[in-house]
């Protein structure tokens, strides 16, 4: 497929710093794959001075293959394609003596950091969740906009506020300790390093002599701060966004970072990328003009050459189960008189909770679908407990499963201990587990935490030992009986039910590693090391699996389509309240939700259909609710609504021949 004029000045485009606004659908990432082989093969560039910096381990994974096609194993050598998180670590791990850290630090993801918040805030929050979330979030918007604990403390005006940075100092405090970094760290540390330490900057100007930003819009002030430290003054870069697409806001993106670049690199080339190979020119037309109800730093029209295609329908359900029912046999009619697979359709909504009938209705009718996002069997607590158990079992000196599990269930080893514990492991530069074992440490931990600690340490010594002499399922079964494991998970789950999912969880783990113990016939036994490895890449290999291609109906929420295509789409709940959100209608950010609302549109290839609820259910109370603002705001020639749209005669005569190949498919098909 050969480049139109606006993806070739993309590429071409290397003298100075270049902004490619790629409307959806564009063709963004072949511009960056091309753009890599340009600067590689007519410009001189050396791979491994390249790197190219994404959002998802799946768009750098697509995009390093992509590159790999291009250019070939050989050339493509040492070039970074990685997510900003990956480059973050990556610039950590290499300066890790620069920064003062002990090497193999520890990172803690979110449920380690709501774990420790949780521990560290008990005097103050007793448990609740909402100030629990509410402090977790300040912290994480503090870190993105680079403003540490003593800045933090110094800027508070409010009591609350003071509260506030009192706790993200103290929970700073306990990551050092415990030489653990969050997931923010790994963008505000290398950011302040690179800005304080000449020589550091130096030496990564020269490793990354040219940078690609893909998602640019959603980058948040950290991150734009590290773009700006790593290009410096020679500024060649090339960063790739769509302001039409800014949905994250509410995980500290900046969509005006696109127009400070021109501020601060004033000869800024702009590429726009305005024609999409995706969609029908009846899609994009109401994307449009949807869209241009928004204030705009650049403005774009998408065009396409595919063709004006269908009109898009707007349908009515009298309630949230009809609409599911509704939604359902549409798409069965659909699919019956077209032909299609159950891939080719996608069902979107605004929040997790609209997805639960829907499964329901598409159970009943045995219709196989897939939920994107959903929780992987490996990221439930229950699970990540017993495989760090696991992996302290086989390794002392994992010091992230040692600090999960030490003190789950509750064994009097709580973060003042941990802190001292940490501080000492740090002095004498290894792991905590092995700390808890020195006659030094008693110089800074004595009493009840100190007995408790080396109590836990001395059993999972015992332990590892019974495991060794060959006794491995005997000692993986003593594990979770002597913790009292189940009794845990009926104190602290929310009711027996839910304890009781939790705990079969745990005995289908059991299962599963007992089978890779004993072997079968086609598997040999295995050592509990090499079953801890499996269980990690197989936990691994879940997080991805969002590569799926067997045929199902896609569900999912509209943050979550971002980036994907389908045939068909069905927006559901298109309504005042749901799309736009009304917290989104209470803040007066309805510009966000609108261009959440042009993502599901422009997820669409063929067809489009809009479903409106004229009565829901809300806090066990009925209401009629309005239909969304946005459908007033597509152009109504455009809009078939159900019952107030005639349908043209060609419309009728299409919909009757299609209704009549189907049955004649039907038919042949039965002879």
């Amino acid at each position: 497929m050969k480049l139109n004029p606006g993806q070739a000045n993309a590429v071409k485009h290397i003298s100075g710093p270049c902004l490619v606004l790629a409307g959806a659908g564009s063709g963004k990432t072949r511009v960056i794959t091309l753009k890599i082989a340009h600067l590689v093969r007519q410009c001189g560039y050396q791979a491994r001075h390249i790197a190219a910096v994404t959002f998802t381990n799946k768009a750098a994974r697509e995009m390093k293959e992509r590159v790999g096609q291009t250019l070939g194993r050989k050339e493509a050598r040492g070039l970074i394609v990685s997510t900003f998180h990956t480059l973050g670590l990556t610039i950590l791990k290499r300066e890790v003596t620069t920064l003062g850290m002990k090497a193999g630090f520890t990172l803690f993801d979110d449920q380690d950091s709501r774990a420790l918040i949780s521990e560290l805030t008990e005097k103050e929050y007793d448990g609740d969740k909402d100030q629990i979330n509410l402090l977790l979030n300040q912290i994480s918007r503090w870190k993105n906009d680079l403003i540490l604990p003593p800045q933090a403390i110094k800027m508070a005006e409010s009591g609350g506020e003071q509260i506030l940075a009192m706790l993200y100092e103290r929970y700073q405090r306990h990551l050092t300790a415990y030489n653990a970094l969050d997931f923010d760290d790994l963008i505000l540390l290398p950011t302040l390093l690179l800005k304080q330490n000449e020589q550091v900057r130096q030496r990564w100007r020269d490793r990354i002599r040219y940078l690609l930003v893909d998602e640019y819009q959603d980058t948040n002030t950290s991150q734009y701060e590290l773009v700006k430290l790593l290009v410096g003054e020679r500024a060649r870069f090339t960063v790739v966004g769509d302001d039409d697409q800014s949905i994250y806001s509410w995980r500290g993106a900046q969509p005006k970072n696109l127009a400070l670049l021109q501020q601060d690199f004033p000869s800024l080339e702009v590429v726009k990328l305005e024609q999409n190979y995706r969609s029908t020119g009846c899609i994009l037309n109401a994307a449009n003009i949807l869209i241009a109800n928004n204030d705009h730093i650049f403005d774009k029209r998408l065009f396409s050459e595919l063709g004006y295609g269908e009109r898009l329908r707007v349908l009515y359900a009298k309630d949230e189960e009809h609409e599911a029912e509704r939604t359902v046999a549409e798409l069965l009619s659909h699919k019956f008189m077209k032909r299609t697979n159950y891939k080719d359709y996608a069902i979107l909504y605004r929040g997790n909770h609209q997805s639960r009938l829907i499964e329901k209705s598409l159970m009943t009718n045995r219709i196989p679908y897939k939920i994107s996002g959903g929780t992987s069997f490996f990221s439930r607590a229950e699970i990540k407990d017993m495989m760090s158990y696991l992996r302290l079992l086989v390794n002392h000196d994992d010091d992230n499963a040692f600090l999960r599990i030490v003190n789950v269930p509750k064994r009097e080893i709580g973060p003042a201990t941990l802190e001292k514990l940490g501080n000492y492991a740090n002095m004498r530069g290894i792991s905590l587990f092995a700390a808890s074992f020195e006659l030094g440490l008693e110089q800074h931990l004595t009493g009840r935490g100190l007995a408790s600690l080396q109590r836990f340490t001395r059993w999972m010594v015992e332990l590892a030992d019974f495991a060794e002499k060959g006794e491995t399922i005997e000692a993986v079964r003593q594990l979770v009986r002597d913790i009292n494991y189940e009794e845990y998970l009926y104190d602290s789950s929310p009711s027996p039910k839910a304890a009781e999912m939790r705990m079969k969880n745990v005995s289908e783990l059991y299962r599963w590693i007992t089978g890779m113990l004993e072997g079968d016939d086609l598997d040999e036994a295995m050592t509990l090391p090499e079953v801890v490895t499996r269980l990690t890449l197989r936990d691994m290999m879940e997080r991805n699996e969002g590569d799926d291609e067997s045929d199902q109906v896609q569900l999912m929420t509209l943050h979550s389509s971002k980036g994907l295509e389908f045939p068909y789409v069905f927006m559901i709940g298109m309504e005042e309240g749901l799309l736009p959100h009304q917290s989104s209608i209470d803040e007066e950010n309805v510009d966000e939700e609108r261009r959440l609302a042009y993502v599901g549109i422009t997820r669409a290839q063929k067809e489009l259909s809009f479903i409106v609820c004229r009565e829901r259910r809300q806090f066990g109370e009925s209401f009629r609710p309005e239909p969304s603002r946005f459908l007033y705001e597509l152009p109504q020639d455009d809009l078939i609504w159900e019952g107030k749209t005639q349908k043209s005669k060609e419309e009728k005569k299409k919909t009757g021949m299609a209704h009549l190949a189907a049955m004649k498919a039907m038919l042949n098909k039965d002879k």
